[in-house]
């Protein structure tokens, strides 16, 4: 028998973001259809780990992205329809408890209009310079060092946020 892997999720009007948690996972498979099915398979310390969600309505698989990390899964899927969904899962009722709602990345409708304009996968930051920033950040303590080296945990982390914030970035346009 398989075990489900925690899957967090997050939407705007045009997207949801579906984030498999399963670190080292091998042998991974993903399968998304345009009726809104979103199945997922791989293995992790020679156990089987499967996800089958019906989603709440119909997606757009050309252009929706994938990105498989050492830590994690993190699927962006495009809506077929720019609108909000009442949930994750066409059914009803209480959510699989293996289903988790990503604060890190949710926005609630009315935020999303008001922070329109401030969405920062528009924003140019190539003015700033690494003084720039460190001047920014310096609140008199010395505890922050641009120049320490990471360790290799961190270093994963950073790399795997960054291609997140890629694939964000390459859906929203």
């Amino acid at each position: 028998m398989s075990r489900h892997p925690t899957v967090k999720w997050a939407q705007r009007s045009d997207k949801v973001f579906l984030t498999v948690e399963l670190p080292d996972a091998k042998d991974v498979k993903l399968k998304l259809e345009p009726e809104g099915r979103f199945i997922f398979s791989a293995i992790k310390d020679s156990v089987p780990f499967e996800v089958d969600i019906e989603l709440y309505d119909k997606v757009n698989v050309e252009e929706s992205k994938v990105n498989i990390g050492v830590r994690s899964i993190m699927y962006v899927v495009k809506k077929a329809e720019k609108k909000w969904w009442g949930r994750l899962a066409k059914m009803e009722g209480k959510p699989p408890v293996f289903l988790k709602v990503d604060w890190d990345k949710w926005v609630d409708e009315e935020d999303e209009e008001e922070n329109a304009g401030m969405d920062f996968d528009d924003m140019d930051f190539s003015g700033l310079t690494k003084m720039n920033i460190v001047q920014k950040l310096d609140m008199g303590g010395d505890d922050f060092d641009m120049d320490e080296p990471k360790d290799e945990e961190e270093a994963i982390e950073e790399e795997e946020t960054k291609k997140e914030e890629e694939l964000i970035t390459e859906v929203a346009e």
